[in-house]
This record gives C-alpha cells, structure tokens and sequence, in this order.
C-alpha cells in the first residue's frame, strides 16, 4: 500500500474544542502522527461540552460525546499538566521532534509557560507553529476571547443569513454548525501544508503561522464581500435565495420543500419546459439572467404557486428528467440514507474500545494514489499517555508512575 501524504509527518496537537482540533484530525487523516495534549482529569473542553454521549457495550452512557468525537480521529491523547514545570519540559520535549505545532491558546498564555513560538523555535528551529486565536496576534481585539456563534455575527455572516426583517421569523441567523470554526480548521490545514512545502520542497524554514477566526469568517463571504467592495451596497438577507443564476431558493411543495438553481438562461428555458409553464421563458420580466435578478421576487413568487401544486417526489423526477440542478431539503437521518451519500461510504466504521459499531465521517479527499483507508477512533482520555512518552521519552514505569503521583500527567 502506498504511504500517505503526510506519513512520517509529527503534529503535536496542543488545541481545544473545534477549530485548532478539526485542522489536526485533517492532517491525521492523510498520514501524520498526531499527538493531542490534554489536561488531565478533564481533557479537551470538548469532552464536557454535553450530551449526546457515546453509548457503550453495556448500553451506558460514556464520557465520550459526539462534540469531540467529531474532531479526534486519527490522533493519540496524552494527559500532561502544562501548569507544572515538569509537564512544561514534557511538552517541550514533544515539541523538539514535532514537525508541526498547533495551539489554540489566548495571545500570550503559553509564553509563561515557555511554549511560545520563540521558545519552542529555539528547541526546533525548522518547526512550523501555528496559533488559532480569535482575533488574530495582533490588532486592538487580540486579547479578547470568542467562540464561534459570536464571530459568526461579528464576521457579518448572520446579517446575511436567515429571512428579511419585514418576513414573518426575519432576522439575522445563526448557521446551524459551527461553520465558522469549520472554515478556519480548513484554512489551518491549508496554512500548515503550505508551510510545508515551503519547508521542504522550496528551502524554506520554520515560521509561525497566525490564524484567527474573524479573520477566517470575512474571507468565506466572499461573493458578499466583494459586492460591498466593489459598488459599496450593503448585502441584505433573502433567505434561501441565491445570488447568482436565478430562480434559485426553497420552494414548497404539496408534501415538502426542494431546493433548485437556474443557473444559467438555458436552465431557465429547461426550467420552464418542466413546470409546463413554456410561455415564462419569454415573460419580459424573466428573459435573462440578469433581468431575472433583478425581479427575484416575482419570479420566486411565480414559481412559488406552481411548485406547490405537485408532491417533492414528482417535481425532482420532472426536474432531474429537464436537467435542472435540484434536490430536497434533507434531515441528517435522511442524509446518511441518501444513496449517494452511502455509496461514496461518508459514515465509516472505527473500532473505537467502547462502542464497536462507532462510525465517524470520512475525509472527503479521495486519493488515486495514496488512498485514505483506515480510521483512528477518537482516543480516550490520556488513552495513550504511557506508550508516546516512553517510546519518544524514554520514560520507564518507574518515572511514569512518579509524574502520576505529582499530577504532572
């Protein structure tokens, strides 16, 4: 079999809850080492964030809840108290034969415990150190902390979700997932394997890495960004409207609700033919694309009446039949059901210790060659604590025993 991208490739994990987290099981998954540090006792934050939690062979609840379960695969957790000088060494050390390092610490706290940058940099000089902040290391806000619901509305991304105020349920929206942490753990990975390359395959060196999640929530704007910076227009929220090709939105039906796109003037023609409505195709006020944005909400309106006539299920067969982009508006049960969900193998099985029958998503990255085949579960808490330190420390039984008995681990 051939190795993974990143075989041979040490991360030492220093992250808590999301974002730093999900960016270090991206990199687990195409072939690094990933030592995840938790404090121990407690562990990751993640870890009591609540309910729903792992059930186990007995049919009991576990300490293992889905929260963390969704960001650990492919790592190995080893419980260290960063607060005690001794556990400061340890993770020192692991930082000295690290290719990678991730924190998500406030600016400044792992300084005073001489796990900054500079100081693992002086240990390491070719590490690649990257730091998950909130607001950046720099700047008026550095010092503050967030989670991701308020960069959500700081970013401008809730002012551009949800319903129009003047619509019954209008106002600013939270994303149901916490999008915002999941945008920056894919610019993290980015940031990391750019990094690298620059390391290894360009004669580059180590660097700090300086990611932070407003940062990360005003680039996924994108297209609304840019609107305001090109014309200056402050974008508003259209519910499940679109902004490119229209019609594009929810529309309901006799039994449900389906999503479709336009995305162009022959879809719309297409579009036309399949609601038996030829005649719209030419309506001086939808002819093109453009004039069909600028008349969003008739058009909606008008197909609005015609897609309530008919179930969910006929309208997608007319639809797909015409070639127009559709689907329905799936729940999560009926997401991991959905036949091509199930053939491209998205939920895939892990041996976890308490639950055998465990599944987590897969990477979506498909490889020809360097094919992504086997899970890690999640570990347990310290689950791993013995073997990394005495295999890369060289720690006997005797001197593990002795930093249990301090707290140190």
């Amino acid at each position: 079999m051939a190795r993974l991208p990143l075989d041979n490739i040490r991360v030492l994990d220093l992250s808590r809850v999301l974002a730093g987290p999900l960016a270090a099981q991206m990199l687990g998954d195409l072939g690094a080492d990933v030592i995840k540090v938790e404090r121990p006792g407690s562990g990751d934050d993640a870890r009591v964030f609540g309910a729903p939690y792992l059930t186990g062979t007995d049919g009991r609840p576990t300490r293992e809840n889905a929260f963390y379960l969704s960001a650990n695969r492919n790592k190995r957790s080893v419980t260290v108290n960063i607060a005690h000088s001794r556990g400061q060494e340890i993770v020192r050390a692991l930082a000295a034969k690290a290719d990678i390092v991730l924190e998500n610490y406030k600016v400044g706290d792992l300084k005073r415990y001489g796990l900054d940058y500079d100081a693992v940099k002086a240990l390491n000089p070719g590490v690649i150190y990257c730091s998950v902040t909130g607001y950046g290391q720099t700047g008026p806000y550095a010092a503050k902390p967030g989670y991701d619901a308020v960069f959500q509305g700081q970013c401008g991304l809730m002012s551009v979700t949800g319903l129009p105020d003047d619509k019954p349920g209008g106002g600013p929206m939270k994303v149901g997932p916490s999008i915002v942490d999941v945008l920056t753990g894919l610019n993290v990975s980015n940031a990391i394997l750019a990094a690298l390359y620059s390391r290894d395959a360009n004669g580059g060196t180590g660097q700090h890495i300086d990611v932070a999640l407003l940062d990360c929530g005003v680039a996924a704007l994108s297209h609304y960004a840019q609107i305001h910076l090109t014309s200056g227009e402050v974008p508003v929220r259209r519910g499940t409207q679109g902004n490119g090709g229209m019609p594009s939105t929810l529309f309901p039906c006799a039994d449900g609700a389906i999503m479709l796109t336009a995305g162009n003037d022959a879809q719309y023609v297409r579009l036309c033919e399949a609601v038996e409505r030829p005649d719209l195709a030419d309506h001086p006020l939808f002819r093109t694309n453009i004039l069909r944005v600028e008349n969003r909400d008739a058009l909606t309106d008008t197909f609005d009446a015609i897609f309530r006539r008919r179930s969910v299920a006929v309208w997608l067969e007319r639809l797909e039949a015409f070639g127009i982009p559709s689907g329905p508006i799936n729940d999560i049960g009926q997401v991991f059901a959905d036949p091509q969900v199930r053939h491209r193998g998205m939920a895939v099985p892990v041996a976890h210790p308490l639950a055998p029958d465990l599944s987590v998503i897969r990477s979506p990255l498909n490889f020809s060659q360097t094919p992504i085949r086997d899970y890690a579960p999640p570990p347990m808490l310290g689950e791993h604590t013995d073997g990394v330190l005495a295999a890369e420390l060289g720690l006997d039984e005797a001197a593990l025993q002795a930093l249990r008995d301090d707290g140190v681990i």
